[in-house]
């Protein structure tokens, strides 16, 4: 192999696709999708919210109605004096977005059916707010029917919701608060970015194989160099041009966080909280967010103000703890290897398909066997939080097809040096080996026209010196 040739390649293949209008928008717009990433769901969620919608009930228990409390979402208008029937005969004179008529009370289960009528569908948030202020006035009812003084509270301090403090030792028996929480959102966030770009730039490599050879530019490329330089030579192109973007995204992303932080700053924040309330559904966001339990920031658990203050100040020391104690240049340096490995690897079996077809619409039966194993893997990290030392996850984090993927998703949990050496070592030995194959069927199908290719054809050139 001719090594100035390839690298004429390369550069060719790099500066080809670094040029492109589309790499410059996504390598400038991409940080911006991830950033909105983080900020639209909780902007949907505030902006998709039920806003003044009149709720007329009909209470023929007589317990629940004192509980139907109004809020910004839901006014509700009591039609308990009026005959149910009659109501909702006049459903569309009174306005109403809905009318919730509650029976009578069941003496014997001390209980009541609740019914919703509406003209259109009822939404999730106001039937879940009717329900809860139903469950909460039979509650009571249920509490107050067995005339023991005090119950309601003896059961607040009965209920128990222990937060557990988790903590890491190091061979010195030196112990270091953590939180399982932040490891599973890095373990989901380098298996999710791993698998997008070895999955999107190995299909990069065969869509320029594809356009090359349908154009017929390849048989004037194919005269100067030969087919393993020509392979190669593109491959390792775009992993430069992937490379490239992913640093750009780094930092570009860096510095949008950095610029939105001190633009915005943390006073502007405390100050939009708004009421107590407010607060706390921040809050509770901002923790199921970060992964923390919201039951802990529940107001109505056993603890008190200050013990949630406490129990917040916990989970957020041991959050900051369990980031500041990251090994990044760990986790950069194996991101980097296996998506260099990983890509090469099914990179080349992506090339090797794109020269035996015509056309993308060809591509979707041989592509199969070849993306199988990579949606596997991506499936396995996206459970391997839960148990990273588990028989499945150990596996796929050694076999050559799916541990790129699998193994980065453990990295953040921690993994024994000889498991990282082998891991890698397999994966380079059976990149060589698809390596050869490879060049083997894009040698022979670079040139071939007119046929639909088979798995028998591709083993017929597999078979030839």
């Amino acid at each position: 192999m001719n090594f100035s040739t390839v690298n004429v390649i390369i550069s060719r293949e790099y500066l080809t696709k670094v040029r492109k209008k589309s790499f410059l928008l996504t390598t400038f717009l991409g940080p911006i999708f991830f950033a909105a990433l983080c900020i639209l769901p909780s902007l949907i969620m505030f902006l998709a919210e039920d806003k003044g919608k009149k709720v007329g009930v009909v209470d023929e228990s007589g317990i629940v109605m004192p509980y139907m409390t109004d809020s910004e979402q839901v006014d509700y208008v009591d039609y308990s004096a009026q005959p149910a029937d009659s109501v909702k005969a006049r459903y569309f004179d009174l306005g109403l977005d809905a009318l919730v008529i509650i029976s009578r009370l069941d003496t014997v289960s001390r209980s009541v059916s609740v019914s919703a009528y509406s003209q259109k569908p009822l939404s999730v948030d106001m039937k879940e707010a009717v329900s809860r202020n139903v469950n909460n006035a039979v509650e009571e009812y249920r509490l107050a029917s067995y005339d023991i003084k005090g119950l309601r509270k003896i059961m607040e301090d009965v209920r128990a919701d222990i937060p557990v403090s988790t903590y890491t030792m190091d061979d010195s028996g030196e112990e270091k608060i953590t939180s399982s929480e932040v490891y599973m959102v890095v373990s989901l966030v380098l298996s999710i970015i791993i698998y997008m770009f070895i999955a999107m730039f190995s299909a990069m490599v065969m869509q320029s194989v594809i356009e090359e050879k349908s154009t017929r530019v390849v048989e004037v490329l194919i005269s100067s160099v030969n087919s393993l330089e020509l392979m190669f030579g593109k491959i390792i192109g775009v992993a430069g041009v992937a490379l490239t973007q992913f640093f750009l995204w780094i930092v570009l992303t860096a510095v949008i966080v950095l610029g939105v932080g001190s633009f915005i700053g943390m006073d502007t924040i405390a100050a939009s909280a708004g009421s107590q309330g407010e607060q706390m559904e921040q809050m509770t966001m901002m923790a199921e967010g970060l992964g923390v339990d919201a039951a802990m920031m529940d107001p109505s658990g056993m603890t008190s103000g200050m013990g949630q203050i406490a129990d917040t100040d916990s989970e957020m020391s041991a959050v900051l703890s369990t980031l500041a104690g990251l090994d990044y240049v760990e986790i950069l340096l194996c991101f980097v290897i296996y998506f260099v490995l990983g890509y090469l690897l099914y990179a080349s079996l992506f090339a090797a398909i794109g020269s035996a077809v015509e056309n993308e619409a060809d591509t979707q039966q041989l592509q199969m066997p070849v993306t199988i194993p990579l949606l596997l893997a991506f499936f396995i990290a996206f459970y391997a939080f839960k148990a990273p030392d588990s028989q499945i996850v150990f596996w796929g984090s050694m076999i050559p097809f799916t541990s790129p993927i699998v193994m980065l998703a453990r990295i953040p949990f921690g993994v024994p040096f000889w498991e990282l050496a082998l891991s890698v070592g397999l994966l380079l030995v059976t990149f060589v080996a698809m390596a050869y194959v490879s060049a083997k069927i894009y040698k022979i199908g670079i040139l071939m026209y007119g046929k639909k290719t088979t798995f028998k054809d591709l083993y017929k050139w597999l078979k030839q010196k």
